[in-house]
């Protein structure tokens, strides 16, 4: 087990050292010039070559790389080329305010999506179960921001309940916070817990159709008991891995929530950046979102390793 769990974390490094790479390439590849659209059409030539100097393009493509991630493995993810702040300064708070908009999308969202998920498998085939597989199909088919968007409609301009734009400031009380996020998270939570409810009622009927859940029920036990006592259990660690790949959802996918609400989070951060083709912002928000995606995921990896009770003993 321990070997496992040294292979899954050295794969996550591994995997988020290739991401680095990728993310470099891709925002070297774009077309255009740098130089060009910050300094804008009326910069003269020699104020683009001196600009293009300074941000190193000079220099071959690898030694920007390993400089830049080499900046970046101590803290420094440079400064913006539109207003020359620093990076992190900017992102910390942003990315404190996506943390805060995620979690509060999970608290509600994963309890109530493994809750109907496991009452759906105790229900299978029931009216209840129907609904939910109808509703969580038609929720995953529309996008996040169309959700958004009804719900601005619906409860900040008919029913005025709360604020359509989702606007918070450092030294904000928490009950505050809370109300103005209500909608984007309220949009988040509809989008990921279709997804979850769906993939812990299946997971948990995979595991119904084994040998052992069958002698179960031929012992005379109830359909709960068995779900709860020997399919949940069993289930656990892809029930873990898709909770997992949610939460990462719910931090690296709200790009188009903030924006629709302009919620000052790390995913309007990075629509600036591109709308203004500042590099640096772009792969700094990018390797933050692959950061928070690899670490999740090879967590729920190492999680659902710890719970498999096939692999706590040796062979």
């Amino acid at each position: 087990m321990l070997r496992l769990v040294a292979m899954r974390a050295v794969l996550g490094l591994a995997t988020l050292l290739a991401v680095s790479v990728l993310i470099f390439i891709c925002t070297q590849i774009l077309p255009g010039d740098v130089a060009s659209a910050v300094l804008g059409q009326q910069a003269t030539p020699d104020a683009l070559k001196a600009f293009r100097l300074e941000l190193g393009l000079d220099r071959p493509a690898y030694e920007r790389y390993f400089s830049w991630l080499f900046g970046v493995l101590h803290g420094d993810f440079g400064r913006a080329l539109t207003n020359q702040r620093d990076i992190l300064e900017e992102l910390l708070p942003r990315f404190g305010n996506t943390l805060f908009l995620a979690a509060y999308a999970a608290l509600i969202a994963v309890p109530l999506a493994v809750g109907l998920g496991i009452m759906s498998a105790i229900r299978e085939g029931r009216f209840s179960d129907r609904l939910a597989n109808v509703l969580t199909l038609i929720a995953i088919s529309v996008p996040e921001f169309f959700v958004g968007y009804i719900l601005i409609i619906v409860f900040a301009i008919y029913f005025a309940w709360f604020p359509s734009l989702a606007t918070v400031f450092q030294g904000m009380g928490i009950g505050e916070r809370l109300y103005v996020t209500t909608l984007p998270a309220l949009t988040l939570t509809m989008v990921v817990t279709a997804h979850m409810l769906r993939m812990t009622r299946n997971s948990v009927l995979s595991i119904m159709s084994t040998a052992y859940v069958e002698m179960a029920f031929l012992k005379g036990l109830s359909r709960s008991r068995v779900v709860s006592r020997h399919a949940l259990p069993n289930a656990a660690g892809p029930i873990i891995s898709v909770v997992a790949l949610n939460l990462a959802y719910l931090v690296v996918g709200v790009v188009v929530v903030e924006n629709v609400f302009v919620y000052p989070g790390v995913g309007q951060y990075m629509v600036d950046g591109v709308a203004k083709r500042d590099v640096p912002v772009i792969q700094a928000c990018g390797l933050v979102f692959a950061t928070v995606f690899v670490v999740l995921n090879t967590l729920a990896d190492i999680a659902a390793i710890l719970v498999n009770p096939r692999l706590r003993r040796k062979r």
